[in-house]
């Protein structure tokens, strides 16, 4: 069949050049309209469950919230872990599911499981999902303040930027949702007081009934007369602060008060909220963020392109004195800037390509007709890409830049048999036909051709069985490099033939009897250096062996990491003060930390946000900032920059600190919940006991070396104030218990009564006691509430209120609380930390029965993920085996082959050791990869040694090996040269952004593939000459043996 395909190819040239061409205009056209993004979406299907019940203590929150929902979701069908967070008056539950599972799918299981629990839940509780949208999916931060000259107040501020800005903004296609923090929403207070409550006789349940009754419009029907009709509406919402004051609330008081309106018992003003849980500031200056977060495979690079085009828009229609940053962070920055580096690498690894094709080949149309496979070979995988909706990022494009070398390898020895076999003809006394010389030179190496991409592809396989964060990564690099060698191998079969037979037969190369001196220079070379080993074998194998038991030694002492560091450009800094911090004292150390971060030469901008706007599902408590900072290019380094920002965040005293980086930040969060390297999880039922643990390991491993950022878990006491009803008090006085509550929680936390519509804004209505009526425990003792008796009795006659202490926060996972203890490194790699934190802890630390701790993070994942490569690797041996014994029927042959990848792996070990001394799963994938590569150029010369005895009748003599490795020299030299410095601008690009996971696969393909190349060229021949001899004997008798 290949060699119809061939054969059809030269015969319809025209046909496969003219194909060929439209499909490079046709794949420059789809690779402008696919969706660009960091990295594949890394985020497994995870549904948020956020509930609110205004004020409610973490302790009630917990048992009556976040546990029945918890049960609920626990054991559901595909539910992977079930994590939550129970704060005061909030609860956030994280239902993560399994990596295959559909996302529309898991958040229908959700919502069955809340139907069902609904029912336990407190009847007040607020319960919605979150958007659909991936902690990856975060794209940009927005600061808007006011100018300097006419500030405007924190309540318009927050008014034009919830109306004008993020609302236009959410018309945009592709956004999810946009979280809005800092300022004050708007809203009408009305206060009461609870004095003149008790002068006119009015409880403060009328007064929410009134509200409640007073802001309706309903409908009166139709009036119709003889001509036309009417529809009737009663229009009696109120629309203003003025209406609301006139509000109505009891009949007839006294003769000089025809009624009561709330503006006699109430002050009623335009206020922000009651209890503020968050603000934020940009640049140290008081103002709003917004966090917009785009919809699962939008293109982030076109989405952040509407948006800017939208603010300007939007610009023109709100007052001057507001100020939009939309550079605070924008993820497309990373993209952006990561997509050239690597599109750049690409471009430079081609073009040294044509360098070496053509300092080989010393002809404009040889090289010509091999280097068409690159741009023919990536247009069709971008037509792939399309196909299955995949988007350009840097993995994808990773797997490309990796194969760009080896893009050529095909058509290389295709062209290089066809021109030697033109020269060949053309020496000939009786030539043959053209047409019939290509024809026979691409069927020679077809199946060597062939058989070598299928090696290649069946060592990739395996990839594709990753599970978790890692297959989430590498199985598009995968994807990408497979479909590009594919697109080359065919190539190699159609449009190599078809180009060679229009462009190689007429040249005037082909009547050169003689080499190009490059050609003759390394022929001759490396027939000195062959002699030479032949004449001390025994001495090349112990040199040989010894050489590699050094290598090996080298690798217990490499470091481990899961992934590379990141260089993104921007820094996300969290820090944290002591629990019971005021909102105010948060704001006071943010803004100085602000300060302090521009003070530092490479800091563009700063946005903090502290605590949690409403709704949002990241569960920050008010002791707790978020920052965003901006970068500038500089000189200096990720490392320095960052040793800098601790310097001057030590001036500030008590503070918690945890430096990463947006994106990081994000992958950390996806493999353990927390933002940090290393966490170190403690659970147990007893939330005290659980923080002198938590603070018993922080003591522990505080002095062990490369831990920065150390801290636990912010779940501390904080100062609480408890209302206890006396029950027999209660029953002397006629109060109602549960109505008594009810009422409590009215006067002090206050309550949304109903709403007010102005235009397209809507603005609560809050009824709460006024300040003067709460202001200590003796003003609360004194709240009046009204009895079944028809009597008013203070709080104080039937409850004790007194002082108390309380979590600010419980935090749960899989059905347990649990603590954390989490740290990020610094020169050292996590790997070995976790194990001295492990060795130190188990010496250490005791913990009572039913407690146990649990290590997560970074270390989890390149463990997990180490132990799963080492087995893929082993079946891709095994896998190689079967495939190579199939084809050379012999076991001495398929070693012979095989025998490439140890070598391979010395020059990667090698080339580690010089560059950073860490294994990572990207330095794993990377020898994944030379498994296969390697050993290609050992198939080639093998077969080409078997296809000389077996075509060529050859007998098997060291005469034939040096011919046949004389004439697979240049092939085998080309395609791995080729391939060596098409990864070169990946391996001297360290630390670049978009190149920091693909630069340690290239430094292992690099390094690898110089080790091989050497074995396949000087010790390879060797080897087969003390070894081969049976074997290629065998091999003839089965060849020409038909019962085979």
């Amino acid at each position: 069949m290949l060699d119809k395909i061939i054969l059809y190819s030269l015969k319809s040239r025209l046909l496969i050049v003219s194909l060929s061409a439209f499909i490079l205009v046709y794949g420059y056209q789809i690779v402008k309209t696919l969706p660009i993004d960091v990295f594949p979406d890394l985020s497994p299907p995870t549904v948020t469950i956020i509930s609110e019940v205004e004020g409610l203590a973490p302790e009630e929150i917990e048992t009556t919230v976040t546990l029945p929902i918890e049960l609920a979701m626990n054991g559901a069908n595909s539910v992977k872990s079930v994590r939550s967070s129970s704060s005061i008056g909030f609860s956030i539950v994280y239902v993560e599911f399994n990596w295959n599972t559909e996302i529309f799918k898991a958040r229908q299981i959700v919502i069955e499981k809340l139907n069902q629990v609904s029912s336990v839940l407190p009847k007040d509780v607020n319960t919605v999902l979150g958007p659909v949208s991936s902690i990856m999916g975060e794209v940009m931060f927005i600061g808007i303040t006011s100018s300097n000259k006419t500030k405007l107040s924190s309540i318009e501020l927050r008014t034009i930027a919830e109306w004008d800005i993020k609302q236009n903004l959410l018309g945009i296609s592709g956004i999810s949702k946009i979280t809005a923090i800092g300022g004050d929403l708007k809203q009408y207070h009305v206060l009461i007081n609870p004095d003149k409550l008790i002068n006119f006789g009015v409880t403060i349940h009328q007064v929410q009934e009134a509200l409640e009754n007073a802001n309706i419009n309903t409908t009166g029907g139709f009036l119709k007369d003889s001509y036309k009709e009417y529809s009737i509406r009663n229009v009696g919402r109120i629309s203003s602060l003025d209406d609301l004051k006139k509000t109505v609330i009891a009949k007839k008081v006294s003769p000089e008060m025809p009624s009561l309106t709330l503006a006699d018992i109430a002050e009623i003003k335009i206020s922000g909220p009651v209890t503020k849980r968050g603000d934020a500031s940009i640049n140290g200056k008081a103002g709003i963020l917004l966090a917009i977060s785009k919809q699962p495979g939008t293109d982030t690079i076109k989405l952040t392109k509407d948006i800017n085009k939208k603010l300007e828009e939007i610009r023109q229609t709100i007052p001057n004195e507001v100020i939009i940053n939309a550079n605070i962070f924008k993820q497309s920055d990373f993209i952006e800037n990561a997509i050239k580096n690597v599109a750049n690498a690409i471009k430079d690894g081609s073009i040294l390509v044509a360098l070496i094709l053509f300092l080989f080949l010393l002809n404009f149309r040889t090289t010509a007709v091999t280097l068409i496979a690159i741009p023919l070979s990536l247009v069709v995988t971008f037509i792939i890409f399309k196909f299955f909706n995949m988007s350009l990022n840097t993995m994808t494009l990773g797997g490309l830049a990796i194969a760009i070398g080896e893009l050529v390898d095909d058509a290389i020895v295709d062209v290089e048999n066809i021109f030697r076999r033109l020269r060949q003809n053309k020496n000939m006394i009786d030539p043959k036909p053209v047409m019939k010389v290509i024809f026979e030179a691409s069927k020679e190496i077809r199946n060597t051709i062939i058989f070598s991409t299928f090696i290649v592809m069946l060592v990739f396989l395996p990839l594709f069985s990753l599970s978790g964060l890692e297959g989430k990564i590498f199985a598009p690099l995968a994807i990408s490099y497979i479909t590009a060698i594919i697109a080359s191998l065919i190539v190699s079969l159609t449009l190599t033939p078809a180009l060679s037979s229009y462009l190689l037969p007429n040249m005037k190369n082909i009547y050169k009897k003689q080499e190009s001196w490059l050609i003759r220079i390394l022929k001759k070379s490396h027939s000195s250096i062959f002699d030479l080993l032949l004449a001390y074998p025994k001495v090349i194998f112990f040199s040989v062996t010894i050489l590699m038991i050094i290598t090996i030694t080298l690798v217990p002492n490499f470091g481990r990491k899961f992934l590379p560091d990141f260089n993104e450009g921007s820094f996300t800094i969290n820090i944290a003060l002591p629990p019971g911090t005021s909102l105010l004292e948060s704001n006071r150390i943010g803004m100085r930390t602000e300060a302090l971060l521009l003070e530092i030469p490479e800091v563009l901008y700063t946005g903090r946000k502290t605590g949690r706007s409403e709704k949002d599902e990241h569960a920050l408590n008010i002791n707790t900032s978020e920052l965003e900072v901006k970068l500038k290019k500089t000189s200096r380094t990720k490392k320095e920059i960052i040793t800098d920002i601790r310097n001057k965040l030590s001036l500030i005293p008590g503070i918690a600190v945890n430096i990463g980086q947006p994106i990081s930040h994000r992958i950390d969060f996806i493999t353990s919940g927390i933002e940090a390297k290393i966490a170190i999880k403690i659970f147990g039922d007893d939330l005290d006991l659980l923080r002198i643990k938590a603070n018993e390991v922080k003591d522990l491993i505080n002095q062990i070396d490369g831990i920065v950022d150390l801290q636990v878990e912010q779940q501390l006491l904080i100062p609480q104030i408890h209302i206890l009803f006396d029950r027999d008090k209660a029953k002397q006085h006629g109060v109602m218990i549960g109505e008594a509550a009810k009422h409590a929680e009215l006067a002090l936390q206050g309550k949304t009564i109903t709403s007010i519509i102005d235009g397209n804004r809507i603005y609560d209505v809050i009824l709460r006691l006024d300040d003067h009526s709460r202001k200590n425990i003796a003003d609360i003792g004194k709240i009046p509430f009204d009895t079944i008796r028809g009597t008013i009795v203070p709080l104080n006659l039937f409850a004790d209120i007194e002082e108390a202490k309380g979590p600010n926060n419980i935090n749960r996972e899989n059905l347990s609380r649990r603590i954390v203890i989490q740290a990020n490194t610094e020169n050292r790699d996590v790997v070995s930390v976790v194990k001295e934190i492990k060795s130190t802890l188990d010496k250490k630390i005791n913990l009572p029965s039913g407690y146990f701790i649990s290590y997560d993070g970074e270390f989890k994942n390149q463990s997990k993920a180490q132990k799963k490569i080492l087995l893929l690797s082993l079946l891709s041996f095994i896998g190689m085996f079967i495939a190579l014994h199939t084809h050379f029927k012999s076991t001495n042959l398929s070693l012979q082959v095989m025998l490439a990848i140890p070598f391979s792996f010395i020059g990667a070990i090698i080339g580690i050791y010089f560059s950073s001394g860490v294994l990572s799963i990207a330095t794993m994938i990377g020898f994944i990869t030379l498994i296969g590569i390697s050993s290609r150029n050992n198939i080639l010369l093998i077969s080409y040694y078997l296809h000389l005895a077996l075509k060529e009748n050859e007998k098997f003599s060291l005469k034939m090996i040096k011919r046949g490795t004389q004439e697979r020299l240049v092939p085998i030299f080309m395609t791995a040269s080729t391939a060596i410095l098409a990864l070169s601008p990946l391996v001297l690009a360290t630390g670049e952004t978009g190149k920091e996971i693909l630069n340690p696969v290239a430094i292992v393909i690099f390094s690898g593939l110089l080790g091989s190349t050497l074995f396949t060229l000087l010790l390879t021949p060797l080897i087969f000459w003390k070894f081969g001899q049976s074997a290629v004997e065998n091999y003839i008798k089965i060849s020409k043996d038909k019962t085979f």
